[in-house]
């Protein structure tokens, strides 16, 4: 009688641990995101980069960089397609409203030639402002200033010419990070 008693309490144990096992550890791969938003619009980045100030140290290396908003803006609209949890809308039709502003870019040295004539590599940094609206009850979700989007590449003057990038495509990345976190953060922030 014992024998059965143990072999019966065994086998609870053992189903308890397979109920356990196989509900896995509440992890999904689907967003947080409130039912009730299925739709976002993204308006046109604007070009707030202040061009005007005066060169100091902590200042030097910004820069003015041409239609980067309007990249900007496309990137984030493809993140929002690749992701699939907001689909990307008019603005009449959106439950959600993305607005955002270029405020700095930034080209940051990180590391010289032994000689420190040259530069062998750079981090590009992408800084924007960005708010998210509820078109419903027309009010703010959140807002984020200087929100960044970043990538570090070598120049010709690095040792290994293996890892070259053009500055092109490193701001290319730069704004693919940057467009990538967007994303992210609006769709994990419920």
């Amino acid at each position: 009688m014992k024998n059965k008693t143990f072999f019966s309490l065994c086998l609870i144990a053992v189903g308890c641990l397979m109920v356990n096992f196989l509900s896995g550890c509440g992890y999904t791969t689907r967003s947080l995101i409130a039912d009730k938003y299925r739709t976002i619009y993204v308006t046109p980045f604007l070009n707030k980069v202040d061009i005007t100030q005066e060169d100091y140290s902590e200042n030097k290396y910004r820069i003015y960089r041409p239609m980067l908003e309007t990249e900007v803006t496309r990137q984030v609209i493809n993140k929002y397609l690749f992701d699939g949890n907001l689909k990307p809308v008019r603005e009449a039709t959106a439950d959600l409203v993305l607005k955002g502003e270029l405020v700095e870019y930034r080209k940051d040295p990180l590391s010289y030639t032994n000689d420190n004539d040259d530069v062998t590599e750079y981090r590009i940094n992408i800084y924007v402002n960005i708010s998210l609206w509820d078109t419903q009850e027309n009010k703010m979700l959140w807002e984020i200033k200087q929100f960044n989007g970043n990538y570090s590449y070598y120049t010709n003057y690095a040792e290994n010419s293996a890892i070259k990038v053009s500055e092109d495509t490193a701001v290319s990345n730069a704004v693919a990070d940057l467009a990538r976190r967007i994303v992210e953060y609006t769709v994990e922030q419920w």
